[in-house]
């Protein structure tokens, strides 16, 4: 059973270049690695394979070719072999920072490209090996990213369920998707340790995302060590589910190649010779090298990137001081009237798309067709492309407002209701521990720490 990913959800497209607020994974795995992991470590995957009549339409695709029965066969022969299907999961892993109000950036370029995939791709379908696939779909909020800056500890445990519950009240289907919180689930911070202590310290220093945080906060000296070391635990997050391809824009390739560069120094240390295969027999898991190299997708900016509306080259961001230059999901409609009222525009007449010398242009039709997504550019361009801005604005506002209403309405419904979205948290962190613990278990052997008690 081989386990592969070919698609996840990113801000703005469904393969978008990530601010470090959002963590997106798109993999392949390794079943023969992870699923003996799961089973060494007493962890079970759910997959059972679901029956040709299940998949309707698409159980054609388990043959192309016309079949002879030769009558002269004895019908022993002619009984269709009941050896097992092969199988392979496509699992998905993505995540939003809780920092603040989730803002209708977040909402567009990540949990509706979610939500698309979730309700598009779920059902099993049998590819054209007649391999049967299907999807594994796992969405968290990262806390333990949140934390890298100072933060306030009331204002973080009330955003993390804000978020959970956002990401449910955007249509994430518990019955389809698991939602869980990072900190959860506890291999994340174990691993994350284990690879700080293999990582070289001048790796980090090269990383520039640590510079560019570190200078904005005054100096190194003023900022944590987890603004230090965040790659690695994001390089944690990779390879606790054995990622095999990551899609990244040029901003976070680097932290990608660190995660590389981490696995092959983790398997050039622990994942070699008799010794190793020692250590993983006796603790009864196959002699597999601990992790999958991830490889680097690099994507090209989406066309409909949600940018700033005080500054139309800017993305919009959680961490503007201005509440000004962000739509937040959950701002009521007042608030969403004014904010538009005061965005930034230009002196150029009538409006326009994809101008370079008119980005807050550009940025306003794109939030405009983005939360109308059943009319196409040409007709929203025919609509607007002789108004003032005054006129656009109030078309704006009230098209965010109705697309926002309804996830409002759902969201306080969901948050209101502490008992069901704690038993989501709980299911999807249970689940998500099932595969994460294999990897750690596996890290662990590999490191050669002692093993725990078995009961007697």
């Amino acid at each position: 059973m081989k386990i592969t990913s070919i698609i996840t959800m990113a801000p703005i497209t469904i393969l978008a270049s990530l601010p470090r607020s959002v963590l997106s994974l798109a993999f392949t795995v390794n079943s023969r690695t992870n699923t003996s992991r799961i089973n060494a470590a007493k962890f079970i995957l759910r997959n059972r394979p679901v029956p040709v009549a299940a998949i309707g339409n698409r159980s054609q695709l388990f043959s192309t070719k016309a079949t002879t029965v030769d009558d002269s066969k004895t019908s022993e022969e002619n009984v269709p072999s009941t050896k097992p299907q092969k199988t392979r999961n496509r699992r998905i892993l993505s995540g939003v920072q809780p920092t603040g109000s989730l803002h209708l950036g977040n909402y567009l370029g990540a949990i509706r490209q979610w939500v698309d995939f979730q309700d598009r791709e779920t059902e099993p379908f049998v590819d054209d090996d007649g391999v049967l696939v299907k999807t594994e779909n796992y969405f968290c909020v990262v806390d333990l990213h949140a934390i890298t800056m100072p933060h306030d500890p009331k204002e973080l445990e009330e955003s993390t369920l804000s978020s959970a519950a956002l990401y449910l009240a955007a249509g994430i289907d518990p019955t389809k998707s698991k939602v869980f919180v990072q900190s959860h689930v506890s291999a994340h911070t174990e691993l994350s340790w284990l690879l700080n202590c293999v990582t070289p310290m001048n790796w980090l220093e090269r990383m520039i995302q640590f510079k560019d945080k570190a200078r904005k906060a005054g100096s190194t000296e003023s900022v944590g060590v987890g603004l230090f070391t965040y790659p690695i635990l994001m390089a944690a997050d990779i390879l606790l589910y054995q990622a095999d391809r990551v899609p990244v824009g040029e901003d976070q390739r680097q932290h990608l190649e660190l995660a590389r560069d981490i696995v092959r120094r983790f398997h050039d240390l622990y994942c070699k010779g008799n010794a190793f295969k020692k250590r993983c027999k006796k603790a009864g898991i196959p002699t597999y090298r601990t992790f999958t190299e991830p490889e680097a997708m690099i994507v090209s900016e989406g066309s409909a990137r949600v940018m700033s509306l005080t500054d139309g080259k800017s993305k919009m961001s959680k961490s503007d001081k201005d509440d000004n230059s962000r739509i937040n999901v959950l701002d009521p409609p007042k608030v969403i009237r004014d904010k538009i009222k005061k965005c930034k525009t230009d002196a150029f007449k009538g409006i326009e798309w994809d101008n370079p010398e008119r980005p807050e242009a550009t940025n306003l039709l794109d939030i405009y067709a983005a939360v109308q997504p059943n009319r196409s550019r040409e007709d929203i361009i025919e609509e607007v492309k002789d108004l003032n801005w005054g006129e656009f604005k109030q078309l704006l506002a009230d098209a965010i407002v109705k697309h926002l209403e309804p996830i409002q309405l759902k969201y306080k419904e969901v948050r209101e209701d502490e008992e069901y979205l704690m038993g989501v948290l709980r299911n999807g962190a249970s689940a998500a521990n099932e595969v994460a613990s294999a990897t750690l278990n596996a890290a662990r052997v590999a490191m050669g720490f002692t093993a725990y008690p078995a009961e007697r």
